[in-house]
């Protein structure tokens, strides 16, 4: 007998591209798992801080986190950066117009796709 063999389609989440007005583009997914979820929350409640972390300073933590966790890609003056922590160092080293940016589509994602989502 002959065995088939079953390959299994991978599912992807569908992504969402959003454009400034420079032409730069910021690829997010279009799914968030129920425990990145929650890890979000607690970090954007402050929970589990140190008594020295501040309330902006989790804010802070959370943006980076939930942009951690959405972002696939982003080109940015054509050049695409698509892997995880060179896209973490980029947004860290974002001008502060651009953190806005980021915040400001971060927003618009979660509304769209996570309505349960706080976004920051």
């Amino acid at each position: 007998m002959a065995r088939r063999v079953r390959r299994h389609e991978r599912l992807a989440a569908p992504s969402s591209e959003y454009a400034d007005g420079e032409g730069n583009v910021l690829t997010l997914r279009g799914s968030l798992t129920p425990g990145a979820r929650r890890e979000y929350a607690g970090t954007l409640a402050g929970v589990d801080r140190r008594a020295s972390t501040t309330q902006e300073d989790a804010w802070q933590r959370a943006v980076e986190l939930l942009f951690e966790r959405l972002a696939v890609r982003w080109v940015i003056a054509g050049s695409p950066i698509d892997r995880q922590r060179e896209l973490l160092g980029r947004l860290r080293m974002a001008s502060q117009e651009e953190r806005a940016w980021v915040r400001e589509v971060l927003r618009e994602h979660c509304a769209e796709h996570f309505p349960d989502v706080q976004a920051p």
